[in-house]
């Protein structure tokens, strides 16, 4: 393991040289210029580029090659793929590396981190770094993309507090602020806030891109559809794999949300005026006290 009064790791292995996965390498080597960085990606276009770019020192084309000797070990793949990648460097793991992921869902990433690790789950520290964009891949990889973002660790009833302060220490220097949750309560904020959403954003576009006359909604779509709608050119498969992960979160809060739908179909259905302003006001100012006392990225 990392010496306790070592910031940053000496060799550190991505695997999944994406916008997270590369954009933290780039923040990492900002921060510890002697890291090696080794990458592995199964897209072999992106993780060229990632060698051409600099984001990596070197690349390999199996995982469990890009993990040997690294006393840090960043999974950096859509949670859809977090088992297959796992289990396939389980046998290759330093015996003290430090494992840590960057999934959106943090549920099933630790069921099976504690399933396929065995004595390593002490060494395993789930982070989900609050940061993205609609466009993926390391070529939108950022420096700064963790400036003054937040990363939320969400600790294991095993794990061993020196691997969580080292991540810490190593979000910190990427420019990040760390918090800490459990599991179930980081997948129950995220469900609401991140994760439902895209699904009604997606569920927007594809309600107009499956009509007979899409093309003229799409013409006359102004800056309101395209706010709304920005996160809807996300990656599918990545939110594929969230949505089924977070699946029981998702259902629920999608229940709640078809209420809401239900009152206002009603108010307009009843021609309650003073309801469905009321109804308005109450998100207005809500989302006025938000933006009052949050910067948004």
């Amino acid at each position: 393991m990392l010496d306790p009064f070592q910031k940053h790791p000496r060799r550190l292995a991505v695997l999944g040289v994406g916008l997270i996965g590369g954009s933290f390498a780039m923040a990492l080597r900002a921060a510890a210029r002697d890291v090696h960085i080794v990458g592995y990606d199964r897209d072999e276009v992106n993780l060229l580029a990632a060698r051409h770019m600099g984001v990596i020192d070197s690349a390999v084309h199996d995982a469990a090659s890009a993990v040997r000797e690294a006393d840090m070990v960043m999974i950096a793949v859509p949670v859809g793929q977090f088992e297959t990648v796992l289990a396939s460097i389980v046998p290759a793991l330093s015996p003290s590396a430090i494992i840590t992921d960057v999934g959106s869902t943090k549920g099933s990433v630790v069921k099976c981190a504690k399933a396929l690790l065995g004595s390593a789950f002490e060494r395993f520290v789930p982070a989900h770094p609050i940061a993205g964009a609609e466009h993926n891949g390391v070529r939108a990889a950022r420096v700064d993309l963790f400036k003054g973002c937040s990363v939320v660790i969400t600790p294991t009833d095993v794990g061993h507090e020196l691997p969580r302060d080292i991540i810490r220490k190593c979000w910190e220097a990427c420019g990040a602020k760390v918090e800490e949750m459990s599991v179930a309560r980081h997948d129950a904020i995220f469900g609401v806030v991140s994760h439902l959403p895209h699904l009604l954003s997606f569920a927007l576009v594809y309600d107009i891109a499956t009509r007979t006359d899409a093309e003229t909604y799409f013409h006359f779509a102004a800056s309101g559809f395209r706010d709304f709608t920005r996160i809807a050119a996300s990656n599918p498969d990545m939110w594929r794999d969230i949505s089924l992960a977070n699946r029981d979160v998702l259902l629920q809060e999608l229940a709640r949300y078809r209420e809401h739908l239900d009152r206002l179909s009603q108010l307009i259905s009843q021609q309650d005026g003073p309801q469905l302003e009321d109804f308005f006001r109450v998100a207005r100012e809500a989302r006025r006290d938000w933006t009052d006392n949050n910067t948004l990225d």
